[in-house]
Parts: C-alpha cells; structure tokens; sequence
C-alpha cells in the first residue's frame, strides 16, 4: 500500500508539535510494516525514511498527489476539500475540538480517542501513538523529586496556575515544561515560589532527563482534551498522572496510573499519598500506545476505504461547541 500523508507542519520536531511527532511515528511504523510512504509536508521537511514532498497551501491537494498512490491521509487541514479537491480515497485524522474546521462534513473522518468521537457524533478513533525508541533510556530507580507540567503554560484550557496550587498544596516541587516564571500572553502571571520551577519549551535529552526525574504529571485541564501526548509520554517514563476527568482523561488513565479530580485539594492529597507503580506506568504507555499498535489501526481504517466503506454512516459533527472553561474547583 502506497501512503501520502499530509501534514500543514514541517517535520522532524524536537521541542512542541504534538500531533507533529504522531505523523512521524505513524509514518515511521507504516514503513516497517512493510507500506511505501510519502510525506506533503510545509517546505523545509527531511526524512530518512520516506520521501518528502512540498506542500503548497496555494495550490488544491489534487494537483500535489504524486502517481501511484493508494491512499491519502490528511491531518486537521482547515483548506482541505475532499468533495472537490479530488475522487481517490482518502481519510482525515481530526486532531482537536472542531467548532468550525470543515471536517465534520466528511464520511471518513476518523478521530483519535472514543471520547472525542463520540463528542463529534462518530465511534471511529485510532488511539495516538509514538516511536518510543525516539525517547532514550527510562531509568525508574533514579531518585524522584519533583512533579511537572507539560504544556503551554499560557493556555488557561491547560490550567498551569491549577497545577501550581496543586503542587503547593501537597508541598512538592514542580517543574513546569513549557512555560516561563513571567507572562504577558494571555493575561499578565508571575509565580514568585522558589517551589516551582519554569524551564521553557522544551525538548529531547533535555525534556527526557527532566521526565526521567518526575514523580508524576500534575494536568489540570480545563478542556475536554482530544488525546494529550503529554499524558501517554508522562506514563512512558514511569509518572501517574494526576489530572482531571475531562475528555481523553478517563479513557487513558486508568486507576492503575493515577488520580482525576476537578478539585485542587483532592488532587493534592492524591499527589502527598502518590504510591504508583513508575514500571507498571511505563510498561502500560509502552505496550498500549506506541507507533505500531497506531499504524495497525489506520491500516484497518485504510482497508475499509479501499474496499468502497465508508468510516461514518452521516458526516460527524461536534455535539458541544462551548468554549468555556470546564469547571475547577481550586
């Protein structure tokens, strides 16, 4: 099978792009299962094990697909239009909440935990998953001394001051990855406790030693979060997570792994009495949610095309556009 997957980012990524590192490892796994891929990525992109194409937001997809391919997979692409674009089989992989990309008028849109599809009205997902080999050496008998935050600090749907009284409550060091001490982005915060640490965005042997020192994620959200690759990378190096039960939340984090709550202080108890188990964290990311086990899924999705299905009898939409906070109670 011949795969193009298109993608509006530019790629490798060593710092922030979620869904960036997903359609690597994807690309990644479908090749060593044996498929042809081809990247249409933003000009700029280099991969050793597939061949990149530019891709040319001025132009319509159908004028960029190269001969011979099978199948197209787009991610989240706002200008994408498979009713005219082209009439080759296709499937797009919805990312976020989409209040108004056009996605939703697609019969194969597929989506990447049950709950966000079943938010959008669909029960077709394929959970993320990553090339852990990417991610170096786990080391759980490293002495633990802090928690962290990993996401951009200066979203309020990631909730960075909720895991900053989380952590103070339970008297714990936090070191938050993604954010800085002073911020001016949405709202003016200065967090002046020495107890909590900013180190930026962050990534590579930086972000993993930082990971591999972490008693577990303290995530907050205040959204209904489609995936949350922070979750399942905080899992693969040993750390609970101690979050709240909104969107993906409840389906990837099991009472094995950690604690939900949408209150600071039981969140905090949950941290002061933390007693998981880092290897029974690490090995459920690892077997659960790596490259291989997401590449099996999409070729599921892929064979269901090619033989004339559809992945939706209606075209999905999202059943709650509120873009309000969720509630926290701090």
């Amino acid at each position: 099978m011949h795969v193009l997957l298109v993608h509006k980012a530019r790629l490798p990524v060593f710092t922030a792009g979620g869904t960036e590192r997903m359609v690597w490892s994807l690309g990644k796994a479908l090749t060593r299962l044996g498929h042809k891929v081809t990247f249409l990525l933003k000009c700029g992109s280099k991969c050793d094990f597939a061949e990149v194409l530019p891709l040319d937001r001025n132009k319509s997809l159908k004028e960029q697909i190269p001969r011979g391919v099978d199948i197209v997979h787009v991610q989240t692409l706002p200008d994408f239009d498979a009713d005219n674009d082209f009439d080759m089989p296709y499937i797009m992989t919805e990312h976020g909440n989409a209040t108004t990309a056009p996605t939703h008028r697609y019969l194969n849109t597929c989506f990447i935990t049950r709950d966000q599809a079943a938010r959008h009205n669909s029960d077709q997902f394929v959970h993320n998953g990553l090339d852990w080999d990417d991610y170096g050496p786990i080391d759980l008998k490293r002495p633990r001394t802090y928690y962290h935050f990993l996401g951009k600090a200066s979203g309020p749907d990631k909730n960075v001051r909720g895991a900053i009284d989380v952590a103070r409550a339970a008297n714990v060091r936090l070191e938050v990855l993604g954010g800085h001490r002073l911020n001016f982005k949405r709202g003016f915060r200065f967090t002046p406790w020495p107890s909590i640490g900013f180190n930026g965005q962050v990534g590579g042997a930086k972000k993993f030693a930082l990971m591999n020192g972490s008693r577990g994620l303290i995530h907050p959200v205040r959204f209904p979060e489609p995936f949350g690759l922070a979750i399942t990378e905080s899992l693969y190096f040993g750390c609970p997570v101690f979050g709240t039960p909104y969107g993906s939340l409840k389906e990837l984090v099991g009472g094995e792994f950690g604690f939900l709550s949408a209150s600071a202080s039981e969140l905090a108890r949950a941290v002061a009495e933390n007693a998981f188990e880092p290897r029974r964290c690490h090995e459920y990311a690892r077997d659960t949610y790596n490259a291989m086990n997401m590449a099996r899924g999409y070729v599921e999705k892929y064979e269901i095309i090619l033989n004339g299905g559809k992945l939706n009898a209606s075209p999905p939409w999202l059943t709650d556009k509120s873009v309000d906070l969720l509630p926290w109670n701090a």
